[in-house]
């Protein structure tokens, strides 16, 4: 690419970029947003710098795209707030929150309503309505119910090495902390998980799952052992 392609596709991206304030859609630094021909973006949508919208995006009305998200070929609902993400291939419901620094992958259905924190990454799954994953969170080839709860750690261990499993956890369900899902199981409704549980076997409707070794102290060990710090 030379130097007048090169200024003939900026004048191009900003006149795009232009054209969406001109229909209702705020920015922050108008020259700072990178969007592709044909992205649908709501009124009232505010964009912040280093924002990178790719290929068959929809964005609804009064959204957030906060900065450095980058978004392909993905649904976004109404008034929803997306922080410092990725989204690939992916549907975001209404009202719903992502990030920062969230990763969905392809093939993901993220309801209304929801919070997928920060550092969480979901892949070819399905999280319902009200359903939140907090912070530090896997899910993978999974589909989470309606008002869900999945706390900090909790992994979706889908891959055994050559095949890839799916799990479901039905609406209303409490995962707590540090779990590990071992996929393929089935957490029924209003099921609790306790926190630090592996989880190999299904879960009845309404049931606590626990899966912890039994713990002990040794009175003095540190002592014994010659590593007291000074």
């Amino acid at each position: 690419m030379n130097i007048q392609e090169y200024e003939a596709l900026e004048r191009a991206r900003l006149e795009r970029n232009l054209a969406y304030m001109e229909q209702g859609v705020h920015f922050i630094d108008i020259k700072m947003a990178y969007i592709d021909e044909g992205v649908r973006i709501g009124k009232g949508t505010t964009i912040y710098p280093c924002v990178v919208l790719e290929g068959d995006v929809c964005i609804g009305e009064d959204c957030v795209i906060g900065q450095n998200t980058r978004i392909k070929d993905s649904t976004i609902g109404n008034g929803t707030s997306v922080q410092s993400s990725v989204i690939l291939e992916s549907r975001v419901g209404d009202e719903t929150t992502v990030g920062p620094f969230a990763y969905l992958r392809p093939g993901s259905k993220i309801g209304n309503h929801c919070k997928v924190g920060d550092f969480v990454e979901i892949k070819n799954s399905s999280m319902g309505d009200g359903a939140k994953a907090s912070h530090l969170t896997y899910v993978g080839d999974s589909d989470v119910g309606e008002r869900v709860n999945l706390g900090c750690g909790v992994v979706f261990v889908n891959y055994d090495g050559s095949k890839k499993y799916r799990s479901v956890v039905e609406d209303g369900a409490f995962v707590g902390c540090n779990v590990n899902l071992i996929s393929p199981v089935h957490v029924g409704k209003n099921a609790y998980v306790a926190a630090g549980s592996t989880i190999t076997k299904d879960v009845p409707d309404g049931a606590l799952y626990v899966a912890r070794a039994r713990g002990k102290s040794l009175e003095g060990w540190v002592e014994k052992r010659g590593i007291l710090k000074k």
